[in-house]
């Protein structure tokens, strides 16, 4: 697995990668920079998130531009908002995140497309925090490819990368990303049907997980087979926080408040446990 340097990535041209992750990506579907931020930084964006949490629950907010948000419990029984959607239209500080060079240099990687980052796209960015308690809703996520949203939306499939900025320390030992190296080079056919997509939660032979430090960057190809493990322990030793920033392709679609709710989310609602 390449893993970068917290030096190599801070001297990486901001438009573009070394040939050397672009090669590795071609060929497996997925990249770990690490220490892409301090954790100072990451305290920033804990805090807020924290505000934000805050102020939909108060609000009891239940969508943004159509998309549900998630809410669960956590270990000491207070609700908390377990998937955010569009994030950064309600922060400024992460509004500006996503205006981060290094982010728009990773549109590299969608060529020969024309990709951007779709802040206002999709579902934004989008926070998923993981937590293993009797009340928590979100704990682990079985196996998908990102790539069937755009046939729900009755659209070809669009080239996409999945590109998270992780909130926590994250031994592979405590659960979280697997993926299936070049499973993104697949025919339509596998990539929709490998696996039950969201309803398959076993461990694959070939499957490759991840040792994460809060700050680090993880980047993979929409089509590319993954799942997120369920923490062996509870409460605040299984916490995993994510954000998630969305590089898409494709004609510019932005979402309001009058947006419906894509069908896949209510289907998600029923099979996301």
């Amino acid at each position: 697995m390449v893993a970068l340097s917290g030096n190599l990535a801070s001297v990486l041209p901001a438009q573009i990668l070394s040939a050397e992750e672009i090669a590795f990506f071609e060929k497996n579907g997925f990249l770990h920079i690490r220490n892409f931020v301090s954790r100072d930084t990451v305290q920033v964006f804990l805090h807020e998130l924290q505000r934000v949490e805050a102020d939909w629950i108060a609000e009891d907010v239940d969508k943004i531009n159509g998309i549900p948000i998630k809410y669960g419990r956590d270990e000491n029984g207070q609700r908390i908002v377990q998937r955010f959607a569009f994030t950064s239209l309600f922060s400024p500080v992460l509004h500006e995140f996503l205006q981060d060079e290094r982010l728009k240099g990773l549109t590299s990687l969608l060529q020969p497309y024309s990709g951007r980052i779709g802040e206002e796209e999709k579902d934004g960015l989008v926070v998923n925090h993981y937590v293993r308690t009797p009340e928590s809703n979100f704990s682990r996520m079985g196996w998908h490819t990102d790539s069937p949203r755009d046939l729900f939306l009755g659209q070809r499939i669009r080239p996409m990368l999945n590109v998270g900025l992780h909130l926590d320390d994250c031994p592979m030992s405590n659960g979280g990303l697997r993926v299936l190296p070049g499973t993104h080079k697949q025919n339509t056919l596998l990539t929709l049907f490998r696996k039950r997509q969201f309803i398959d939660h076993r461990p694959d032979p070939r499957e490759v997980g991840f040792d994460i430090e809060a700050g680090d960057l993880t980047i993979h190809n929409g089509s590319l087979w993954h799942r997120v493990e369920q923490s062996p322990n509870i409460g605040a030793e299984s916490r995993r926080r994510v954000m998630y920033i969305p590089l898409v392709t494709g004609d510019y679609q932005p979402k309001n408040a009058a947006s419906k709710t894509p069908f896949y989310h209510r289907l998600g609602a029923k099979i996301l446990r």
